[in-house]
C-alpha cells in the first residue's frame, strides 16, 4: 500500500526526472544505486546493498520520478529475505528468550507505549488527526501499519510518510552504529557473487519462500509475506529438514528491491502533504530511538549481550531492514529477530484496539 501521487487533490505535473521515459528512470535509478552501494560498501557500512538503493530511490522520488516498484517483486523480495534470516535461527534462542521473557515482554510493551504516547501528543497538539498520528507513530512493521491504518480510516499518505521516514532513520542509525560504534572496521568479507549453486537445496529454499509468502498473503497477516517464510524456514532449518541456500546475487536483488520500495515513497507530493508534520515527526522518531537505546543499555547490563545486538533488537520498526543489517553484522541474529518478532506480534495483537482507544481520547483542546 504505497502512497500514490495521484491520490493528492490534484495530479502533479511531471518535472525533473519525471519527464524522462520510465525505462530511462529505471536505468538512472539502477546506476546511482550501484554507485551508492559500492561507496557504502567501501566505507564498511553494513547493509550497503540496502542503504544504497534506498537513498537512490529517495533521490529519484524527490526529483520528480514517477516510477514505482510493482507489488509482486517487492513481496518476492520480502519472502526471500525472511527465508534467508531463518537460516540463522538456532534452538538456543528459545532458551534465552524464555529465560528472560518478563524482561523482553516489558521492553516490547515499553516501546509500544512510547510510540503510542508520541502519536497521542501529536494528536493533542492538533498536528495530525488522531488515528493518523497513532498509526504513523506505531512501532510495527511499516507495511503492516499501512494496511491497518487504511482499514481504520487514517490518512494513509501521512502514515506512509511517518512510517517510512522512521525506517530510514532507524536503518541509517543502525548501520552507522554498527560501523563506527560497535567496532565493525572496514569492508566485510569478500562476497562471492556467483558461487556454485546446490540445486536441490536452492529449489527447496525457493519453494519454502514462495509457499510461505503465499500463505502469509492468503492469511492476510500484517508482514505475513516476510514473517511466515521466516517462521516456516526457521522450523524446518532447526529440525534439519531444510538446508537454506540463496545465492548472493539473488539476495542483492532482494535488498535493492526493498530499498527502492522505501526510497521511492518519498515524492514531492507526499513531502508537500506532510510538510506541517515533518519537524514533529522527526522529533518523535529521535525520541523513540533514544528510548530504544536506553532499553538496549538495560539489555546489555542485565542479560550481558553485546551492545550492537541489543541496539538492533530494540530498534523501533523496519523489521526486514533490521534483519538485513543484523545479517550483515557480527551480532546474535536469532536474538535480534526474536525480540523484533515479539514486538510485531504484540503490535498486531493490541494495535487496533489501542489505536481506537487512544484516538478517541486524543481530541485536541480548543
Amino acid at each position: 500500500m504505497k502512497p500514490d501521487p495521484s491520490e493528492t487533490p490534484s495530479a502533479p505535473i511531471a518535472s525533473g526526472v519525471g519527464r524522462w521515459h520510465a525505462a530511462l528512470q529505471w536505468a538512472f535509478l539502477l546506476a546511482i544505486s550501484i554507485v551508492l552501494a559500492a561507496l557504502l560498501e567501501l566505507t564498511g557500512i553494513p547493509a550497503a546493498l540496502l542503504m544504497g538503493p534506498m537513498v537512490a530511490g529517495a533521490i529519484v522520488g524527490m526529483n520528480g520520478g514517477t516510477i514505482r516498484l510493482p507489488r509482486l517483486p517487492f513481496l518476492c523480495a520480502q519472502a526471500l529475505i525472511g527465508t534467508m534470516i531463518a537460516e540463522t535461527i538456532s534452538p538456543g534462542i528459545l532458551v534465552t528468550f524464555f529465560a528472560n521473557w518478563p524482561l523482553f515482554l516489558a521492553m516490547v510493551l515499553s516501546v509500544i507505549a512510547m510510540s503510542t504516547l508520541s502519536g497521542y501528543v501529536m494528536s493533542r497538539l492538533n498536528i495530525l488527526p488522531g488515528t493518523t498520528a497513532i498509526w504513523g507513530s506505531s512501532a510495527g512493521a511499516a507495511t503492516s501499519m499501512l494496511v491497518m491504518a487504511d482499514a481504520y480510516g487514517a490518512d494513509v499518505r501521512l502514515v506512509a510518510f511517518m512510517q517510512y521516514l522512521r525506517v530510514v532513520f532507524v536503518a541509517a542509525a543502525a548501520s552507522l552504529v554498527a560501523r563506527y560504534w560497535a567496532g565493525i572496521d572496514g569492508p566485510g568479507p569478500e562476497i562471492v557473487w556467483f558461487a556454485p549453486i546446490h540445486l536441490i537445496p536452492f529449489l527447496e529454499t525457493l519453494g519454502i519462500a514462495i509457499a510461505g509468502g503465499c500463505l502469509g498473503k492468503w492469511l492476510r497477516l500484517p508482514a505475513g509475506v516476510f514473517l511466515v517464510p521466516f517462521l516456516l524456514g526457521s522450523l524446518l532449518s532447526v529440525s534439519g529438514m531444510l538446508v537454506i541456500e540463496i545465492p548472493e546475487w539473488l539476495l542483492a536483488i532482494s535488498y535493492a528491491l526493498l530499498g527502492w520500495n522505501i526510497g521511492l515513497g518519498f515524492t514531492r507530493p507526499i513531502l508537500a502533504h506532510a510538510r506541517r508534520a515533518l519537524i514533529p515527526t522527526v522529533v518523535s522518531i529521535l525520541v523513540l530511538m533514544s528510548f530504544s537505546g536506553l532499553l538496549a543499555y538495560i539489555l546489555v547490563r542485565v542479560v550481558g549481550i553485546d551492545p550492537l545486538t541489543a541496539y538492533l533488537a530494540t530498534s523501533p520498526g523496519g523489521m526486514d531492514s533490521i534483519a538485513i543489517i543484523a545479517a550483515s553484522s557480527n551480532v546474535d541474529v536469532p536474538f535480534v529477530m526474536a525480540l523484533q518478532t515479539a514486538r510485531l506480534l504484540m503490535v498486531m495483537a493490541v494495535g487496533p484496539s489501542l489505536a481506537r482507544f487512544v484516538a478517541s481520547r486524543a481530541t485536541p483542546p480548543r
